[in-house]
């Protein structure tokens, strides 16, 4: 499958993406998510009413504890892969921050289309994630309106036929695309009216700058351990 990107200010290049979708579609057991599911999940995260910090959302990401699924050539590697996952973060971040829209990351299938059902998938496993404080824009007949493109998508091969939207055209899945990245921007906005974004480059605020992790150095992913007692103490072959 190829991936469909569009340029976003601090993001990463399209074969970094390709280099971080290729390590998760070889993570162990192929419990990871996908590019796709991973641009999704991240979005909803960072335009989330509540900080879920990477301790609780990275295993999330890879199926299981970091340290159980991931394999790594040498520490280099895991300090490129984790790098390029807090930047993708990051890119996601601060185009939200400024306003603009965000463009999901998307996979072609094998005739060239983009559906965009794993994007869903993913942001509402985000949503999932805090889905008490969510259910506030769910409930709110006059701005639930932003989540309609993603659960159209969502639900599209619902096991409930009643939940199913019925048949998209390609036009219309264009549009549902289009939607749902102005939808992105307006959950972000929604749920910042009476709040600030939490400042860290882990939680809606962009962080620029190349990130290198010791081996003595605390986990990014927030365990409170040494980075070579946790996610850096992964398989190496």
């Amino acid at each position: 499958m190829a991936i469909n990107t569009f340029p976003q200010e601090g993001g990463l290049s399209d074969a970094e993406l390709d280099r971080l979708a290729e390590f998760l579609s070889n993570s162990k057991d192929g419990q990871a998510m996908n590019i796709e599911q991973l641009d999704g999940f991240f979005a909803a995260l960072i335009a989330s009413p509540d900080v879920v910090p990477p301790s609780e959302y990275l295993p999330e990401v890879f199926g299981r504890e970091m340290s159980d699924t991931c394999e790594f050539a040498g520490l280099d590697e895991a300090n490129d892969i984790l790098g390029l996952i807090m930047r993708h973060w990051n890119g996601i971040a601060a185009t939200l921050h400024k306003g603009d829209a965000y463009l999901p990351v998307l996979l072609d299938d094998d005739d060239g289309v983009c559906r965009g059902n794993d994007w869903s998938q993913g942001f509402m496993r985000g949503v999932e994630m805090r889905k008490e404080s969510w259910a506030e824009l769910i409930l709110d007949e006059e701005q639930c309106g932003w989540m309609i493109p993603v659960l159209t998508l969502y639900h599209e091969h619902d096991e409930d036929p009643e939940l199913r939207s019925g048949p998209i055209e390609p036009e219309k899945r264009e549009d549902l695309i289009w939607e749902m990245a102005a939808g992105i921007v307006g959950t972000y906005r929604y749920f910042r009216r009476h709040q600030q974004p939490a400042a860290s480059p882990y939680r809606g605020e962009p962080h620029r700058g190349r990130i290198k992790i010791g081996r003595n150095d605390l986990c990014p992913c927030g365990s409170g351990r040494k980075y070579k007692r946790c996610c850096g103490g992964v398989t190496i072959h």
